[in-house]
């Protein structure tokens, strides 16, 4: 159940901030610049949270 919380809090957040960086004004290339970076910090974030929920589990 923890999980899917997390999942879900994940999920929007990731969905909100695609969405303000999409209507933002800016140029294409600088907007998936943006996108990138946030996913590869998303992403890190999410394996560091994996991570300590699996230790917390064992």
């Amino acid at each position: 159940m923890k999980s899917d919380n997390l999942l879900a809090f994940v999920g929007g957040a990731i969905l909100g901030a695609v969405a303000a960086i999409l209507l933002a004004p800016d140029s294409g290339a600088n907007t998936r610049a943006k996108i990138k970076e946030k996913a590869g910090e998303t992403y890190k974030d999410l394996q560091e949270k994996i991570k300590n929920e699996h230790k917390e589990a064992l």
